[in-house]
């Protein structure tokens, strides 16, 4: 997967800083921990792989 999105000259470090920094550091509030920022990475993954459901979908599985 990672192949797929570099150019024929970076490495995968210079893709993987790339990434990275796309993750913001913090807001308003401070900067977010390590973890965190990682768990939206993970989230943004999930939403672009389809492995979302909808608001509705929620509230039917929770019987609300």
């Amino acid at each position: 997967m990672l192949a797929s999105l570099k150019t024929a000259r970076e490495t995968y470090d210079d893709l993987l800083r790339k990434l990275i920094s796309l993750i913001p550091e913090g807001d308003d509030e401070g900067k977010f921990t390590d973890a965190f920022r990682m768990g939206l990475l993970n989230a943004r993954l999930d939403t672009i792989q389809g492995r979302t459901i909808s608001h509705e979908e929620l509230k039917k599985r929770l019987g609300l």
